[in-house]
């Protein structure tokens, strides 16, 4: 298999992360693309029309996307506990997963606005709608931590999005929104699949 992917999305670090949870990093090869919106190149739109990243290539040629279809998959593919629970479990887990992605896909859209418009096309008011999808979530998962302490792809898809948070918005200091998920972020961060695969 080969996974196209950007080293600073962290829609690829979910992936990434979990082929490093369950053993089976070794089992993909990696091809690094540098793309835009603007520019998407031709490598990611060959493999996903939507020409965004990850995008997983099977052994028999058949693309499979977007994040969250690229881990249900390879979560089946191993041996170990599932990151996809197989009980009730499983559709707080994909809320919290899909909660998680909606900050992210907030947070790269004020990343866009920063970096891809001119100064005459940018928006403080769209940024600030952006932003405040993003606290709400935040405040919101303040009072699910006790749901991420168990490794899932919930706590990694979290771990991903506010790793992308410190990344692109630092300054925004996410930490004083939500205290409890800021206690629970530094203790997991710490995993070794978390280091390995920290934007920058």
């Amino acid at each position: 298999m080969k996974l196209i992917h950007s080293g600073t999305s962290p829609f690829v670090r979910k992936v990434s992360v979990l082929l490093l949870e369950t053993g089976l990093e070794n089992h993909v090869e990696k091809e690094t693309v540098a793309i835009t919106p603007m520019n998407p190149g031709d490598v990611v739109p060959s493999a996903n029309p939507l020409g965004k990243v990850p995008c997983l290539i099977k052994d028999n040629g058949d693309s499979v996307f977007d994040s969250r279809v690229i881990t249900r998959y390879l979560d089946t593919l191993h041996d170990g506990a599932k990151l996809y629970p197989e009980d009730e479990s499983l559709w707080r887990i994909l809320t919290l997963e899909a909660m998680a992605d909606g900050m992210v896909d907030a947070a790269i859209l004020m990343a866009y606005e920063h970096r891809l418009r001119t100064e005459e096309q940018k928006s403080p008011e769209w940024v600030e709608a952006q932003w405040l999808k993003v606290s709400r979530a935040l405040a919101h998962l303040d009072g699910q931590v006790a749901a991420l302490e168990l490794l899932s792809m919930a706590s990694i898809a979290v771990g991903a999005a506010l790793g992308y948070i410190d990344f692109r918005h630092g300054e925004r200091n996410w930490r004083d929104i939500a205290p409890k998920l800021a206690a629970w972020e530094a203790e997991f961060a710490e995993r070794p699949s978390m280091q390995a695969t920290k934007p920058g």
